[in-house]
């Protein structure tokens, strides 16, 4: 037995008991006459003490040769702590060692393996196992255990089956490119690694399965960010004979369910809002609503008082800052420069100040009366003391820009407490996308995505102004889930493909399945899928994903640990019957 007790769970009521406990070296403090030792497991750190009055000589020689992360077992009493440690659950009590093994040594590690460590980013993902020791990357992982842990009870309380669905898929060409993997058996064919079970779920809709889920890998061949990995998990659900509104129920539940027992915060009303107006209100379709700054429309107030650069855009667009009629004009300036940076791309920003004294003052006093300005602090719901920033440009280009300006301020101004949640569905989405370099329609979703049963009609006519029967649940500005009501018959699933450009032949290729398994019955369905490392990183108060996965990948979709991807050698690359230059 390596382990009697675990190195967190002794107390005062275990003194004078006789434990084994297995651990690594944390921490040595040797005053020759005397050693001091923690070790630490995942559980937690206890003291070791080495006296030479109680300890043989030829033990005491073995513990000062111990470096920090050795492997040791030790066996000893329990005994009171002279100095107690109020900071360490195990801080009552310290170990009087009687045996001492060394089960391994452990080189110097190239950072402090501590809450606040030494080691930049990427050396520290190079030893990610050694990373893992330190707390707030153990505790991180621990806590994605629980969030799992709840999904999959809750789920399995409302009557979901967990199914597994395969790994090895077929390409299709729709969405983000696909990982693909070369079959040795099957000359110049290929399996696709899936960026989602899509087909599959609906294909258990089909099988009678009524309420499947799956916490799954996916994967997408796409450029990386803070909270995107290639390889990354989802809670993925599907449910038969429903509607939009028994899935939103659901899944508001869910939330609920994990807010309530991860967090302990109750959630009243999950607001909803369509796309055109989180577009029009806060300039994307994931915002943000813990905090105001709502957009203002400004165009019947700006245009046609002299001043160019606004009656030449199409598109004129302001926030009211609460509090910031203070910042200095080094303050604004920043702000100017940040939006001007090439990652927002604005030609530039227009402000106002709206005094505590009520007086206003602006950019453009040259061009606008004070009457025009308290126009647009009334249009925007500025109050007294409040800073009034306008972008203007083209419609798109231009929400996106004050978007960023608004989550960029937000922060600065301390406004995204990552201890309050809001929840938000946006719905109503349109069902296509018109892509001016391809001349042709793309799913906004994907192309399994049904109609509003009210727009329908539209697909004849006016394609571009069909609204998906589609839903995205947002919490704290992150998109955490987002599905649809699918389409589960053949001619409306035809006739979507066709929109897409597919030709039948192209469309029997790619879905043919899907196609087929629709004249056998399929039923209505739906359903959602969660981004389970971003819901975990956010009900974690974190903004990016990797320290809540185990062996994440960097920004370039490497894994420096283990050195992946990498080349394959000439035999390899001959049976899988690929030729690649060297």
């Amino acid at each position: 037995m390596y382990r009697s007790h675990t190195c967190g769970e002794l107390r005062a009521t275990h003194i004078n008991e006789e434990v084994t406990l297995s651990g690594w070296v944390q921490k040595i403090r040797n005053k020759g006459f005397m050693i001091w030792v923690d070790i630490r497991d995942r559980y937690g750190v206890t003291q070791l003490i080495f006296d030479e009055e109680r300890t043989p000589k030829e033990m005491m020689e073995q513990a000062a040769q111990l470096g920090r992360e050795f492997v040791i077992q030790v066996k000893g009493k329990v005994i009171e702590r002279e100095s107690k440690n109020p900071q360490l659950p195990t801080g009552d009590i310290e170990i009087l060692v009687s045996e001492f093994t060394l089960l391994n040594a452990s080189l110097t590690p190239p950072f402090t393996i501590e809450n606040e460590t030494d080691g930049g980013e990427e050396l520290r993902m190079k030893y990610r196992y050694l990373d893992i020791r330190r707390n707030p990357v153990k505790e991180s992982l621990m806590f994605r255990h629980k969030v799992g842990m709840n999904v999959r009870n809750y789920l399995s309380q409302e009557g979901f089956i967990e199914v597994e669905t395969p790994y090895l898929i077929k390409s299709t060409p729709e969405g983000a490119r696909d990982f693909v993997v070369p079959s040795r058996m099957n000359e110049g064919q290929f399996y696709a690694l899936p960026q989602s079970p899509q087909t599959f779920k609906q294909l258990l809709m089909v099988g009678g399965m009524d309420k499947y889920f799956q916490i799954v890998k996916c994967f997408r061949d796409e450029d990386l960010r803070a909270d995107r990995q290639p390889e990354f998990t989802q809670i993925d659900c599907e449910m038969a004979f429903v509607e939009q509104e028994d899935i939103l129920n659901i899944f508001e539940g869910l939330t609920r369910h994990l807010l309530r027992d991860i967090k302990g915060v109750e959630i009243g009303d999950f607001p909803r809002m369509t796309y055109a107006d989180a577009m029009k209100k806060y300039g994307n379709d994931k915002p943000d609503i813990r905090f105001g700054m709502e957009f203002a429309e400004l165009n019947d107030l700006v245009k046609g008082k002299g001043f160019n650069v606004f009656d030449e855009q199409e598109l004129i667009v302001g926030i009211a800052v609460p509090g910031a009629a203070s910042y200095t004009r080094k303050q604004i300036d920043a702000l100017i420069n940040w939006v001007k940076r090439p990652q927002i791309g604005a030609n530039g920003l227009i402000w106002a100040k709206y005094n505590e004294d009520g007086s206003l003052k602006s950019s453009v006093d040259k061009f606008y009366s004070e009457e025009d300005l308290t126009a647009w602090a009334k249009e925007t719901g500025a109050n007294p003391g409040d800073l009034i920033l306008v972008m203007g440009g083209n419609t798109d280009t231009t929400r996106t820009q004050l978007s960023a300006l608004r989550m960029h301020l937000a922060t600065e101004l301390g406004l995204r407490n990552a201890n309050e949640f809001a929840p938000l569905w946006v719905v109503d989405f349109p069902l296509l996308e018109w892509d001016e370099e391809t001349k042709r329609f793309h799913a906004m979703h994907h192309p399994f995505t049904s109609p509003k049963p009210e727009d329908k009609k539209l697909l004849e006519t006016d394609p571009g102004a069909v609204r998906a029967n589609a839903y995205d649940l947002v919490l704290n500005g992150n998109e955490i889930g987002g599905g649809s009501i699918r389409i589960h018959d053949k001619a409306t699933q035809a006739k979507m493909f066709d929109y897409l450009g597919f030709t039948p032949e192209e469309a029997k290729a790619q879905f043919g399945f899907l196609m087929n398994a629709f004249e056998y019955g399929a039923p209505p369905h739906g359903g959602l899928a969660f981004g389970f490392d971003r819901l975990v990183a956010i009900l974690g108060g974190q903004e990016t994903i990797r320290d809540f996965i185990a062996f994440p990948k960097n920004n370039a979709g490497r894994d420096v640990m283990i050195d992946a991807p990498s080349k394959l050698d000439e035999e390899q690359l001959k049976e899988l019957h690929l030729q690649v230059k060297l």
